[in-house]
């Protein structure tokens, strides 16, 4: 996607072809800085701190830290650490397993002389394949939005409402549920974006906002509790959203305040669909209610936020009382029930087994 007229990738391999660069999310929307990753252990450091984050571009990272750690050192017993170290960043996006996995499943068998090379070749092949499946994505959304734009009889507004940031810095490129919305823009369809501001870190209102407007895509910042509202006054005909682990019946795990959207949007008649990539379904578990492991971020997102001063200055508050306990769950589950259908690098389905099972016959067993 385009940065002030230049293209950009999320995550890329520097130019001396042993180092990894990534966009500094956490700088973003005030500062764009790109970052180099020099080994394992800052790769780890970027997902668990944030500096990269969205299901997919977790797991495109992931594999370039096995990459930087096979640099380091090729052994067996650094294949089994770096691996190990990796997988503890964050517990609930599943991207972060499958890349982890794929990357041990590949170097293992190798000869240690033979697995730097592999790696790095293997970590570039999943950046590759996330931007295809991203954009395969996009194409099956567009779809969706182009009907709803020709059945309310093609208005001067399409308003699509989103929750988090699903675009593509949540990605390697495109995004999941941003792919649609990118898509039809460029087609020429009048999408407007309703832009959850996406407490407590914001990640709608400083990631979404920021990209929908480096691409030129109108958009408006609200706060989070507004969508329901707009939906009983009939000023949102969808909303997409994207998710970080979806369960083999078609349950979506998905940044806090998701499942609220949904129960609006099932309450007043919208269509809520979710992006989707294939590796972050989990066919191992069904109720996503029960088994997905929800992680708990520290509380300062809670109680300080960041913003940029009249005067130009970037800087943390503090927004509670002193001593006020908090809590900070990161994401919730949105049952299938409330989900329209589930947009996919291989179609769109329902949420369910056998729509899920429909596209991945061979995942499904």
């Amino acid at each position: 996607m385009n940065v002030d007229g230049k293209p950009y990738r999320t995550i890329w391999l520097a130019d001396d072809g042993r180092g990894v660069e990534i966009i500094d999310q956490t700088k973003l929307p005030f500062t764009f800085e790109v970052t180099r990753l020099e080994d394992c252990a800052a790769a780890a450091t970027a997902i668990r701190d944030m500096w990269v984050r969205g299901a997919p571009l977790i797991g495109a990272t992931a594999a370039y830290g096995m990459a930087l750690a096979m640099r380091e050192d090729p052994s067996d017993e650094n294949v089994t650490a770096s691996a190990q170290a990796l997988m503890a960043t964050r517990p609930t996006a599943v991207n972060l397993r499958w890349a982890v996995d794929a990357m041990q499943a590949l170097l293992l068998p190798l000869a240690p002389n033979a697995r730097e090379q592999a790696a790095y070749i293997r970590a570039v092949e999943i950046c590759d394949e996330d931007v295809a499946i991203c954009s395969s994505i996009g194409d099956y959304g567009l779809s969706l939005i182009h009907n709803v734009w020709e059945a309310r009889g093609k208005p001067d507004r399409v308003n699509v409402l989103t929750h988090c940031n699903a675009g593509w810095l949540a990605t390697v490129d495109w995004g999941t549920a941003l792919a649609p919305i990118y898509k039809a823009h460029d087609a020429g369809i009048p999408v407007h974006v309703w832009v959850d501001e996406t407490r407590p870190r914001n990640q709608g209102a400083s990631l979404t906002a920021w990209e929908l407007g480096k691409h030129g895509v109108a958009h408006t910042v609200i706060v989070d509790n507004v969508g329901g509202h707009l939906m009983q006054h009939g000023m949102v005909d969808m909303c997409i959203t994207g998710t970080d682990r979806t369960t083999a019946a078609g349950d979506v795990c998905n940044k806090i305040g998701t499942y609220l959207k949904a129960l609006a949007a099932h309450d007043n008649g919208v269509p809520f669909y979710v992006g989707l990539p294939g590796p972050t379904i989990d066919w191992t578990i069904d109720d996503g209610v029960r088994d997905i492991p929800i992680e708990q971020r520290d509380t300062v997102e809670v109680t300080h936020m960041t913003g940029r001063t009249a005067g130009g200055d970037v800087e943390t508050v503090e927004i509670v009382p002193a001593g006020s306990p908090a809590a900070n769950f990161a994401f919730d589950v949105t049952p299938a029930r409330f989900v329209t259908g589930l947009i996919t690098e291989r179609g769109v389905c329902s949420a369910s087994k056998d729509g899920l099972a429909g596209l991945y016959p061979a995942l499904a067993g």
